[in-house]
């Protein structure tokens, strides 16, 4: 499986890997929304991790811009899995074409399922974390 992650925060990196490393995933890792465009021209991935925050793009802008190329045909369709910052922010992740999200904290099932879903074709709705159901 090859993952695109894009994020900017050194510890979500770490959790996404943490949570899909295997010996058969590889990983593109775009600091910087603006370059994931470019990152799946290069090499489509099998699903894209993308942190709502990142700098100037941010993952409801990077999943508009490719759903907007794909829908033009220059891209392919890549299945994304949006990670939020609050509950508040699903609305983000709706209507910018994600097929999944989850709210931040991440732990390593929650995404791996995530993912497993999207690639399936299915989607993944987190409407709030365990932890945020339990408060």
């Amino acid at each position: 499986m090859h993952v695109l992650i894009a994020t900017d925060a050194q510890y979500v990196l770490d959790d996404v890997i943490a949570a899909l490393g295997t010996p058969e995933t590889s990983f593109t890792v775009c600091r910087d929304g603006r370059d994931v465009t470019d990152a799946v021209r290069r090499r489509t991935p099998d699903v894209a991790v993308l942190d709502l925050q990142v700098g100037s793009m941010g993952a409801m802008a990077v999943t508009m811009n490719l759903r907007l190329d794909e829908s033009g045909g220059r891209l392919p369709h890549v299945p994304v899995v949006m990670l939020l910052d609050r509950l508040a922010d699903v609305h983000l992740a709706r209507r910018s074409g994600a097929e999944g999200w989850l709210i931040k904290p991440v732990d390593s099932l929650r995404l791996r399922r995530a993912v497993q879903e999207v690639r399936a074709g299915r989607t993944w709705h987190e409407a709030a974390s365990p932890a945020m159901q339990n408060a």
